[in-house]
């Protein structure tokens, strides 16, 4: 069976020794012994399984948001050096919207 890094992490440790008992793979040996986190990146290791979950981002472009976000920080950076108190918050407040609306949409 497949499985993921998210599946691994929520099972018991008698499941994941189960599981590590079964695979004969170098990154396994002495499973018995190991903790958690451990039998997990080794049980990762030996049947292919990324470690981590990847991010996409739906509902919006996220090369245009990051594209206006650099041009923020661009005029941000001028406004700092023009000491524009009201125009770096203005700035910094639309930069911070954009990142959140990026957040927002990863799923």
């Amino acid at each position: 069976m497949a499985y993921t890094h998210k599946e691994l992490k929520h099972m018991k440790m008698a499941q994941l020794q189960e599981i590590a008992g079964g695979i004969t793979h170098e990154a396994v040996k002495g499973h018995s012994q190991m903790h958690k986190e451990q039998l997990i990146t080794a049980i990762c290791t030996a049947l292919n399984i990324e470690m981590h979950e990847h991010h996409d981002v739906v509902g919006v472009d996220k090369a245009a948001l990051k594209q206006k976000i650099r041009a923020l920080k661009k005029e941000k950076e001028k406004a700092i050096q023009e000491k524009d108190k009201a125009g770096i918050i203005a700035f910094r407040h639309k930069i911070k919207d954009l990142k959140h609306q990026l957040r927002k949409a990863m799923v």
